[in-house]
């Protein structure tokens, strides 16, 4: 009885963020991860091994779970040379992603490549793209109600499927040590390279804005905000604002609001060389969402480089 509540619940809840079986991936702390949404900034803050864990609408059954999982190598930074976010020319990522919801188990990854052209002294133009390919697995005897009527997926009721997907990547940036701007679109062919059982209908082309400013404003203390959208679709328009205070080098803190569906609270703190920080969310009143709330936590390593400023007008994170 418990699980049929749960589904209905699902049914109600889930349907607005998924189409024939895809969900749309949130992340929170999106700052600490542009280079999985663009990979024209892959390398933006050096070489660095990336992850994050995403609980959302925590205690009900088959509610969505993220891993995430990335490394960046900035070659400059590599080669030991001076300023390697000026001078550097070439980057490359890995990233990886696990994410379940309901019925389906999604496998991602992706692999990135970004080159950057010095336009002034401060600014680099960075041009990016990635190589994506998906593992979407579906279990039929764990689709809801309304899955089970939906022409594609009706017909897998009771059998294990799986689809793979090949798609691609391109982003565009202009950045600078104290702002960035980019723009991107994940999935350019739509889905359309794919093998196995086809439970889905191709995958939407996403459109990505991300815009980031910074400033210390003094030694012990520093303000960022962040701006990021996505659109899509056959999907509501994704717009999600993070503003943050960072303290003494050591200690943020922070609020985010993801626009008519949740607000977030957020902390995190700078070691010699690992950032991690956690996110408390929590549905918006009049968002529709299930009650339950998400629990999001990150940690970045960087290779070379330590979390102390080079300048007096450097921030250290995004």
């Amino acid at each position: 009885m418990k699980r049929t509540v749960i589904y209905i619940c699902l049914i109600i809840f889930l349907v607005p963020f998924t189409s024939t079986g895809q969900s749309r991936k949130y992340i929170s702390q999106f700052d600490f991860f542009q280079s999985y949404y663009n990979p024209g900034l892959t390398g933006y803050e050096g070489s660095t091994i990336r992850g994050f864990v995403r609980n959302q609408w925590s205690g009900f059954e088959g509610a969505p779970r993220t891993v995430f999982f990335s490394g960046e190598l900035d070659f400059a930074e590599m080669k030991g040379t001076e300023d390697p976010a000026m001078m550097g020319k070439n980057a490359a990522s890995l990233n990886l992603l696990f994410d379940s919801y309901g019925a389906f188990k999604e496998t991602g990854l992706v692999l990135g490549y970004a080159s950057r052209i010095r336009l002034t002294e401060k600014h680099n133009l960075r041009l990016g793209a990635g190589v994506s390919y998906t593992t979407v697995q579906l279990d039929g005897n764990a689709m809801t109600i309304e899955q089970q009527g939906d022409d594609l997926l009706g017909q897998y009721i009771g059998a294990f499927s799986d689809m793979q997907i090949m798609d691609f990547n391109l982003g565009l940036a202009l950045t600078h040590h104290k702002y960035y701007l980019s723009y991107a679109m994940h999935q350019v062919n739509g889905g359309r390279i794919s093998s196995g059982d086809e439970f889905m209908e191709g995958r939407p082309v996403n459109y990505i804005v991300q815009a980031g400013y910074r400033e210390a404003l003094n030694d012990h203390l520093a303000v960022i905000g962040n701006f990021f959208f996505r659109g899509q679709e056959d999907l509501p328009n994704n717009v999600e604002f993070n503003l943050k205070a960072l303290l003494m080098d050591k200690v943020w803190l922070g609020a985010g609001h993801r626009v008519d569906y949740a607000n977030n609270l957020q902390m995190g703190f700078l070691l010699n060389k690992l950032k991690v920080g956690y996110v408390y969310e929590f549905p918006t009143n009049g968002s529709y969402l299930l009650p339950g709330n998400t629990h999001e936590f990150m940690a970045v390593f960087s290779l070379f480089r330590s979390n102390k400023r080079n300048s007096p007008d450097e921030v250290l994170i995004w």
